[in-house]
C-alpha cells in the first residue's frame, strides 16, 4: 500500500486533473443516457417465456404485454339494445388492426362476458404490443382511444383501463431522469448535514466531492457499456443512491483516520500514508465484498438482472478507485485548509460508544439474546414472503382508469380481466375440448374463443381469471391451467402471469447455488482481511441475519400492509415485488459488509497492538461506532428519498434497503457483533498456519489470557 500511495502523492496534480476531466465527461454522458436504456425482459428456457414469444411471433402483440380495456356505457336501458352503438363500437375495434393491436368484444363474438351485470356497460380486450417505454404506450393508448371515440356518438365517452394505465409513475424517459436527480440531491443534502456533524469543518465537503466523481465516472462507464449491450433504466437509480452511500462511506473512513493521525502529530503527507495503510486497506476489502455481493446478479441467467449487475458492479470499483487516488491527493495537498475550524477533534475515541462497548463486553450473553430477540420476529416473518407484482388495488386510486375499472368490478367483472391468460392451441388439437377443460376450472371467470384471432396453424384462447395473475391465487391458477393443458400436445400457456412465473423460476431457481458461491468467496476475502476464521464466519452469519430481518420488514410493511397505507396511502400488496428480494440481497450483502469490515478491521488492528479482545472491542467500537451510525444515516436518507418516488416497486426496494441499513448499523454491528466477539474471546483471532500460507498472510495464534492481562484489561472477557 505504501508504494501505491507514494505513486499517487508523487503525481497529485495529474491525479486531480485526470479525475476532473473524467467527471466532466461523466456529466455529459449522464445527460445522454436516457435514450440508451432498455427494459426488455428475457427468461430463456422458461415455458411461459417461450409461450409469450410464440404468441408475439404469430400475432405481433399480446403475450406478456398487459391488455388495454376500453369501456363504453349508457345511462339508461341495456347497452345491447342500442344496435347502432354496438355496431359503431365493433367497427371502431375492427379498425384498430392498423395500430398493431388486436381487439375483441361483444360485437365480434356476441359473448355475454363482455357485458356488465347491470347491462349498462360493454368492454373490449385489446391485446397490446410489448412497449417497455411507458411514453410509447401512453401515446398508443391515446391514439386507440381517439380512434374509438371518433366512431361513437358524442354522448358516449370511451374510458380505458389497464395495469399500466393505473400506474402513477414511469421508469425511463424524462420523469425517471428527474427522479434520479431529485433523489440524489435529497440524499446529498442529508449527507452534508450529517458530515458537518461528524467533522465540524469544511472537510465535510470532501466525501461529497468523492461521491460526485465516483457517480459521474460510473455513468460514463455505463454510457460506454450501453453502446454494446442492453442496460436497464433502474441502473441510474442504483448508481445515484448506492454510489452516494458507499463513496461517502469510504471517504469518511479514510478522512477520519487521516484526522486521527494528524492529531497524533504526523504531518499531512505522513498522515495520508498511514490512513492509506490502515483505512485504505479496509476500503479495498470492503469494495471487494460489495462487488462480490453483486456477482449474484451477473451470474444468474436473466439478461435483465445481468445488465443490472454489470452496471452496478462498477459502483464499488470506481468508489474504491476514487477514494484511494483523488482523496489522498486532496488530503496531502489542501487537507489542513479544508479541516477548519476543526471544532471536533479525533484524538480520543467517542465517549458514548466507548461506554456502550464496555456495557456490551460486561454482559455479552445478555446483549446477544437482546439482539436476537429483536431480529427473530422479523426473520420469522421473512419465511412467509410471497413473491408477485403490484396489484391494481395498490395503484392509482383516482382518475379515468380507476373509474373504468370500478365500473367493471362493481358490476360483476373481476379485475382479472387486466391480466388474461392466453392459451395457444395448435390446429391438430381439438380446440373445443381445450375450451371445455378451461371453462370447468375453478378461478376462471370466462373463456373466449374469438374467431378473428384464429390462424391456419393455431387457435388462441383467452382466459379471464377471477384474480389478477400477479397475485398468489392468480399465479396458482396459471400453474393449474398449464398442468391441465399438458395432455394436449403442443399447447402453450402465456400471458403476464406466465411471464411472472418464468421470472421467479429464472431468478430464484439457481439462488441457493449462487448464495453458496457468494458466501464462499466473501468468506475467503474476509479470512484474508481479518486473519481470522471465526470473524469471517461471524460476518457471513450476521449478514444473513441482517438480510433476513430486512425481508421481514418487506413482508410486514408491503405484503401485510403494516404502515404502507398510513405512510404512502398504499394498501397491502399481498406479496413482495418479485425481483426486489434478489436485488436487496445482492446490495445489502455487500453494503452491510462495509460496516463489518470497518469495525472488525479496527478491532483486528487494536488486538495486534494490545493482545486484548476487550481492548480491541472497546477501542474499535469507540473509534468506528460514530462513523458506522453516521454512514448508515446517510444511506438511510438516500433510500428514503428513493421511497418518496411514486413508483411502487422502487418504494418496496428502498424500504427494504433502508430498514436493513438501520438494523445492520444498530442491532447487528453495535450490539450483536461486539457481543459475539466478546463471547468468542481469544479464539476470534485464530488463523491456522496452513490456511495463512494459502492466503499469503501471516498466521494468527490467540494470545493466552494470562500473558495478555493488564490492570485495565481484565482477563474475564478475552
Amino acid at each position: 500500500m505504501k508504494a501505491f500511495s507514494d505513486f499517487v502523492l508523487r503525481h497529485k496534480a495529474l491525479v486531480v486533473v485526470f479525475w476532473a476531466v473524467v467527471m466532466v465527461a461523466g456529466g455529459i454522458a449522464s445527460g445522454q443516457l436516457n435514450d440508451k436504456f432498455k427494459e426488455e425482459l428475457n427468461f430463456p428456457g422458461q415455458d411461459g417465456y417461450k409461450a409469450n414469444q410464440e404468441i408475439v411471433k404469430k400475432y405481433g402483440n399480446g403475450g406478456a404485454a398487459n391488455p388495454l380495456i376500453p369501456i363504453i356505457e349508457v345511462d339508461e336501458g341495456d347497452i345491447r339494445e342500442n344496435a347502432q352503438l354496438v355496431s359503431s363500437f365493433g367497427v371502431a375495434l375492427d379498425g384498430l388492426s392498423a395500430q398493431g393491436v388486436r381487439a375483441v368484444s361483444y360485437p365480434q363474438t356476441q359473448d355475454e362476458s363482455f357485458i356488465t351485470n347491470d347491462g349498462k356497460a360493454m368492454f373490449a380486450i385489446i391485446a397490446m404490443p410489448m412497449l417497455y417505454d411507458p411514453v410509447a404506450r401512453e401515446e398508443l393508448v391515446e391514439n386507440i382511444t381517439t380512434q374509438i371515440q371518433s366512431q361513437l356518438p358524442n354522448n358516449v365517452v370511451v374510458r380505458s383501463t389497464g395495469l399500466e394505465e393505473l400506474a402513477t409513475s414511469k421508469v425511463g424517459g424524462e420523469e425517471s431522469s428527474s427522479g434520479a436527480l431529485i433523489e440524489t440531491l435529497v440524499g446529498a443534502g442529508g449527507a452534508l448535514v450529517i458530515l458537518l456533524f461528524v467533522f465540524a469543518s469544511f472537510m465535510a465537503i470532501v466525501p461529497l466531492i468523492v461521491a460526485a466523481v465516483s457517480i459521474l465516472t460510473t455513468f460514463l462507464a455505463i454510457y460506454g457499456i450501453a453502446l454494446f449491450t442492453d442496460v436497464s433504466a433502474i441502473v441510474q437509480f442504483i448508481i445515484s443512491l448506492i454510489g452516494l452511500g458507499i463513496a461517502i462511506d469510504y471517504s469518511l473512513l479514510v478522512v477520519t483516520r487521516w484526522r486521527e493521525e494528524r492529531a497524533k502529530g504526523l504531518n499531512k503527507v505522513a498522515a495520508t500514508h498511514e490512513a492509506m495503510r490502515t483505512a485504505g486497506r479496509s476500503v479495498i476489502f470492503s469494495g471487494a465484498a460489495v462487488a462480490t455481493g453483486l456477482l449474484v446478479l451477473v451470474l444468474l441467467p436473466v439478461p435483465f438482472l445481468r445488465s443490472l449487475g454489470v452496471g452496478s458492479v462498477l459502483i464499488p470499483l470506481f468508489s474504491v478507485l476514487v477514494s484511494l487516488t483523488l482523496l489522498p491527493a486532496l488530503l496531502a495537498t489542501i487537507g489542513d485548509k479544508l479541516d477548519w475550524p476543526r471544532l471536533r477533534k479525533e484524538q480520543k475515541p467517542s465517549r458514548i460508544w466507548t461506554k456502550w462497548a464496555h456495557g456490551v463486553v460486561r454482559r455479552p450473553a445478555l446483549a446477544t439474546l437482546a439482539a436476537l430477540a429483536l431480529l427473530a420476529p422479523l426473520i420469522v416473518a421473512a419465511f412467509t414472503m410471497q413473491l408477485g407484482q403490484t396489484p391494481s388495488d395498490s395503484l392509482n386510486k383516482t382518475g379515468t382508469a380507476r373509474q373504468a375499472l370500478s365500473t367493471l368490478q362493481d358490476n360483476g367483472v373481476p379485475s382479472g380481466v387486466l391480466t388474461p391468460i392466453e392459451v395457444l392451441v395448435p390446429r391438430d388439437v381439438p380446440v373445443n375440448e381445450v375450451v371445455d377443460e378451461l371453462q370447468s376450472m375453478d378461478g376462471v371467470h370466462a373463456v373466449l374463443l374469438p374467431q378473428q384471432w384464429q390462424r391456419t396453424d393455431v387457435a388462441l384462447v383467452e382466459v379471464i381469471p377471477k384474480e389478477e395473475t400477479m397475485t398468489t391465487d392468480g399465479r396458482e391458477l396459471v400453474n393449474r391451467v398449464a398442468g391441465t393443458m399438458k395432455p394436449f400436445e403442443g399447447v402453450m400457456v402465456g400471458g403476464s402471469g406466465a411471464m411472472l412465473i418464468a421470472s421467479i423460476d429464472s431468478i430464484y431457481g439457481n439462488f441457493p447455488l449462487m448464495l453458496g458461491l457468494i458466501s464462499v468467496i466473501t468468506f475467503v476475502l474476509l479470512v484474508r482481511a481479518f486473519r481470522s476464521i471465526v470473524l469471517a464466519l461471524q460476518a457471513i452469519i450476521v449478514n444473513l441475519l441482517s438480510i433476513g430481518a430486512a425481508y421481514g420488514v418487506l413482508v410486514l410493511i408491503w405484503q401485510e400492509g403494516f404502515g404502507s397505507e398510513l405512510i404512502w396511502d398504499i394498501e397491502a400488496l399481498g406479496s413482495v415485488t418479485s425481483w426486489v428480494p434478489l436485488i436487496t440481497f445482492a446490495f445489502l450483502f455487500g453494503l452491510s459488509m462495509d460496516y463489518q469490515v470497518f469495525l472488525l478491521s479496527r478491532m483486528r488492528e487494536q488486538y495486534d497492538q494490545s493482545g486484548s479482545t476487550t481492548d480491541a472491542i472497546v477501542t474499535g467500537l469507540g473509534r468506528i461506532g460514530r462513523l458506522v451510525t453516521c454512514a448508515a444515516l446517510i444511506l438511510f436518507l438516500a433510500f428514503m428519498s428513493m421511497a418518496a418516488l411514486p413508483e411502487v416497486d422502487l418504494k418496496v426496494m428502498a424500504t427494504g434497503m433502508g430498514a436493513a441499513i438501520l438494523l445492520d448499523a444498530t442491532v447487528i454491528r453495535m450490539l450483536l457483533v461486539p457481543a459475539l466477539t466478546a463471547l468468542m474471546g481469544r479464539w476470534n483471532w485464530w488463523l491456522p498456519a496452513k490456511v495463512a500460507r494459502i492466503l499469503r498472510v501471516s498466521a494468527s495464534t490467540p494470545i493466552t489470557a494470562a500473558s495478555a492481562a493488564t490492570d485495565d484489561q481484565p482477563v474475564l472477557a478475552r
